[in-house]
């Protein structure tokens, strides 16, 4: 019998258990290492942060439906990883070994690196739905006192979509209550361009984005470095593309979302070999980590390389399905080795993101998302804010069905020639 072991039960280490079961024998276990068994997707947060979604419409509990499919869930969360013993700590004290892990934790929010950032500070987030609840309740205040506000994301953030589309939902929520002509707006990024995304653009979101900023009169500040932030004031640094300092930028603000800097969690991180200096896990093209092979790791956890040098530093970001091709991969590859097989799947890190800016929003797909590209298209109109919609639909109804993926969302991707798994050519 062997041990298989997800620690994380956010999107990468859900999916990852529900994948992991068909590739299981009989007597393998599979465990499920949680803090606390509620699911929430991450997608809709920032619907909650203006009122337009509750946080119970976006969560679920795990614990009926990993019961329900002989998972083990163990909900007090992991301390630290010991991968030189095969063991697992836990928060509790107690341990878990294990033949095959696969780390799933997603990253650690670095607030902290900027002083007054975060809901302990001065701004709001949207990284977590505690946390956009939060941020709800701030929205609240501004709309009954209008002033400036201020969103986007720091130096060294890698998850730039969200703070684009917070920014237009807000945008959208505020001429719906007709206050937006009492709320001058600003975008403050890290990023050397507007519509980069840390992907060096997806087709032309440059200029998509740019023209919806300019039509819904956003101001923005890119290769922005936020030095500190204090009670409605903004302390940020605009730099030129040598690196120097181009312009200072003290931004007042009645309210302020701004995405952080991730890291790795302290689970994992400073163990040598298998994380990065930042904490993130080391992999393969396989997932696996090449000094612990009985180590793999899938989602926001994962280490990867910025995409090229930029003024201010610049992550790259995770997307929904470039994490569910790394699940499948993984899975295909625990399977392997537990017939002795060796692993051969590797991941597309193909990226379909849809965008929403609450009445209308963007589409990219980018076959692979690091560039260069096979496919590199980009698409603005209404119809993505109504695709997001039906997206969140489906994606909670699967999830609560215990499926990974059903035979009908196979089937459109085949259509579409949209893989998960690369086609491996070998020599003749």
């Amino acid at each position: 019998m062997a041990e298989v072991v997800v620690v994380g039960a956010g999107l990468s280490g859900t999916l990852m258990a529900y994948e992991l079961l068909p590739q299981l024998r009989s007597g393998d276990r599979l465990t499920l290492v949680a803090q606390g068994a509620l699911y929430h997707f991450v997608p809709s947060n920032p619907w909650v942060a203006v009122g337009w979604r509750k946080r119970d419409e976006i969560e679920i509990d795990l614990a009926g439906i990993m019961s329900r499919k002989g998972v083990r869930l163990l909900t007090q969360g992991a301390k630290r990883v010991h991968p030189t013993e095969n063991r697992v700590e836990l928060s509790d004290g107690s341990s878990i070994d294990y033949d095959y892990l696969v780390v799933a934790t997603g990253p650690e929010l670095a607030f902290d690196e900027i002083p007054g950032l975060g809901p302990q500070g001065y701004t709001q987030s949207i990284c977590h739905v505690d946390h956009a609840a939060r941020a709800k309740e701030a929205f609240e205040i501004l709309a009954a006192n209008p002033g400036p506000v201020v969103i986007g994301a720091v130096q060294g953030a890698s998850c730039f979509g969200p703070a684009y589309e917070f920014l237009f939902i807000l945008e959208t929520e505020l001429r719906r209550r007709k206050l937006r002509d009492r709320v001058p707006m600003t975008f403050v990024t890290s990023e050397p361009y507007i519509g980069h995304l840390g992907l060096d653009g997806v087709g032309d979101t440059k200029g998509l984005l740019e023209s919806e900023m300019r039509e819904k009169h956003i101001k923005w500040i890119t290769n922005a470095r936020v030095d500190s932030v204090s009670s409605g004031l903004m302390s940020v640094e605009e730099l030129a593309d040598n690196g120097t300092t181009h312009k200072a930028h003290d931004l007042p603000f009645a309210y302020s979302m701004m995405l952080p800097a991730f890291r790795g969690v302290e689970a994992v991180r400073g163990i040598e070999k298998l994380t990065n200096p930042r904490g993130f896990v080391i992999v393969d093209k396989h997932q696996q980590n090449p000094t612990f092979p009985n180590v793999f790791a899938v989602g926001v956890c994962v280490a990867i390389a910025p995409v090229g040098a930029t003024p201010v530093p610049v992550g790259v970001p995770k997307t929904g399905f470039m994490i569910e091709s790394m699940v499948t991969a993984t899975a295909m590859n625990i399977g392997a080795l537990l017939r002795g097989k060796t692993p051969t799947a590797q991941p597309t890190w193909n990226a379909i993101c849809l965008a929403d800016f609450g009445d209308s929003g963007v589409a990219f797909l980018a076959q692979p998302q690091i560039p260069p590209r096979n496919v590199n298209w980009s698409s603005k109109g209404e119809w993505v804010h109504y695709a997001k919609v039906a997206f969140e639909k489906y994606f909670l109804r699967k999830m609560r069905r215990g499926e990974s993926e059903p035979f009908y969302e196979r089937f459109l991707l085949d259509r579409l020639n949209i893989a998960k798994i690369k086609e491996v050519r070998t020599g003749t």
